[in-house]
This record gives structure tokens, sequence and C-alpha cells, in this order.
């Protein structure tokens, strides 16, 4: 059974209320209506309720009734959620008002949701940019106790299997924090291995990579992610980490041998940990058009609850997915 299927599968045992805050959006509804019918999460749609319904139907879905549709405007609990967002807020002077006028946006309302306990998780960024998606969660729900950073993780699942764990390896950090400090950058490879684990259903085997290998060159970059692995070895010493890593050291034995012969991870790594969101991003993009491989994200990690943004770009079956993650990532 492919990690997708398995991923759909362990969703439907969990039933958790997933928010799709943009739910007049075409291919956000056309997966609404999948989830539903495939049972793989109690969907929730934000907005009028005749106009979604209207929308539905021009597109031929059969299911979206059986969606809970909420609309901002009339929700009995907007009080409450404007409330909880000026006590959240106050050290930032939010007034009553000010709440009740964010509240009309689906993506703050969405996150209120959550806050309140009224919602397990949400997917957005179908037609929201990702500042867009995140400031709400980054204002409301915020991050993990312990956590400082939050980051994305893809699955890529290659055509080649002789990389990674069967073709298949998770990159991090490609979508939220453009440069990470050492400390952060620990962080970020103890989340990805703990997505890896979770979600992937993987040991992690976790590499840092930068431009040198095991002191190969001497610069301040290489320092960072070097030191970053002594962190992450010490936060989270179930995991392997291995750092500083070279790329083809870190997923080619035959290069891995001879450049970190001591190492578990060197040329066997199936999680790679890049030294910057600039590196992270550019390389999932060139393997997913290059080597053809599908890329499955971006997870957010290190929020307190999963939300979760999409590429402007993706496909329905890209949202069906996400929201399949978003779902496990709720149950733990």
């Amino acid at each position: 059974m492919e990690l997708l299927e398995r991923i759909r599968l362990k969703a439907q045992k969990h039933n958790m209320r997933i928010v799709l805050p943009e739910s007049t959006e075409e291919r956000t509804l056309e997966a609404a209506d999948i989830l539903l019918a495939d049972k793989i999460a109690r969907i929730i749609l934000i907005g009028n309720k005749q106009k979604i319904l209207e929308l539905a139907s021009q597109q031929g879905l059969k299911n979206i009734d059986q969606a809970q549709i909420i609309d901002p405007e009339s929700y009995n609990k907007l009080d409450e959620y404007a409330d909880l967002m000026v006590e959240l807020r106050k050290s930032k002077g939010l007034t009553k008002a000010e709440a009740l006028e964010l509240l009309k946006n689906p993506l703050y309302f969405s996150t209120l949701m959550i806050k309140a306990g009224d919602a397990d998780g949400e997917v957005a960024g179908a037609e929201n940019a990702t500042a867009d998606v995140l400031r709400p969660a980054f204002q409301f729900v915020k991050t993990k106790p312990g956590i400082s950073v939050v980051s994305g993780a893809f699955i890529m699942i290659l055509p080649d299997d002789k990389y990674g764990e069967n073709g298949m390896l998770v990159f991090a950090d490609c979508a939220v924090h453009p440069s990470p400090n050492e400390d952060e950058l620990a962080e970020i490879a103890v989340m990805t291995a703990q997505t890896t684990k979770a979600i992937a259903e993987m040991e992690p085997r976790v590499a840092l990579l930068s431009f040198s290998t095991r002191g190969s060159a001497k610069h301040e970059m290489v320092d960072k992610v070097r030191n970053a692995t002594i962190k992450a070895q010490k936060m989270a010493p179930q995991f392997s980490f291995d750092g500083e890593l070279q790329a083809d050291a870190a997923i080619v034995e035959a290069i891995g041998k001879k450049k970190a012969p001591d190492s578990v991870i060197a040329g066997n790594a199936n999680v790679l940990v890049f030294p910057s969101m600039e590196t992270g991003n550019i390389t999932y993009k060139l393997v997913q058009r290059l080597a053809g491989a599908e890329a499955v994200g971006p997870i957010l990690q290190g929020m307190a609850a999963p939300i979760n943004d999409l590429s402007r770009g993706c496909s329905v079956s890209d949202i069906v997915n996400l929201v399949a993650i978003t779902a496990n990532q709720a149950a733990g």
C-alpha cells in the first residue's frame, strides 16, 4: 500500500474536524466533496451557506451538504471568539471592535475556531498567500511549548527508489523560515525527524546539509550547521542526526563512505535539512521538476495545532492529501 493511501486510511479512523476557509474556491470545493465522500475528515466550510451550495451544484458536487457550513456574520460564538482574541492580544491593544472586524476574514475566523476547540486543524492557501495564511496562526494559535520556530517539510516521492527510503525522502525547511540560526536549525531538524516518523512512517536518518563535509571547508555557515547538529542530538537523542554533510555524501552510499566513513547517516539519509529556506525551496522544486518527484506538502511543523498552507498552484489531490496529513497531525 502506498504512503498517501495509508495516510488517508489513518485519517478516516481519526475523524478529525478540519476547516477549509477558502470555501468558494473551485479546487477547494471539489476536494471537500472527495473528503466528505471518502470520510477522510469532518469538513468545516466558512462562508455563506447558500452561495457555497450553489457553487457546489454548479460544479456537479454531490456531498457538500454533509459539511458543516458556518457563516461568520451570523455565528452564535462570534462574541466569544472576539473576546478570546482581545484576551490573547491585549498586550498589543487589540479592541473588541477590531477583533470583530478581523473575524470577517475566514482565515482569522478559522484560526479562532481551532483556538476555541471547535476545529482540529486548518488547510488554506489555494487562493491566499502564505503570509496571509500564517499571520493569524502565529498571532493566535502560536507555536508548541519549547519551540520557537515554524518550518515547512515536504515528503518527496521519487521515481528512482535507490535514494532515501525506497525513493522517499523528507526535505525541510522549504517554506517558512528564511534564515535560521543554529538553535532554530536544530529545532527544525528535530521537528522534521518527528514528522518523518509520524507522517512518512520512516525511522528518520537526518542529514544537516552544507557545502562542506566533516570540516572539508571552513566558514561560519559551516559552523552553524555543525553546531546545529550537536544541539539537535542533545534535544532528541532518540533520533539519528549527522552534519555537516554535502548532499552527495548524505544520499550516495559510496561517497558517504569515502567522505564520512564513521557516519551511520552518510550515504543513507532519508531526511535532508537545509541550511536556509532558500536552498530548501530551490532544491525541492528542482527535484520535483527535473526528477519527476511527487512533492507532498508543505507540512507545517512547530505550530501548537496543525495549520497547513497550500501552494496557490495546488491540485485537487494536493488539497485532499494535505487535509489527510493535517487530520493525522491533529490526532497526534
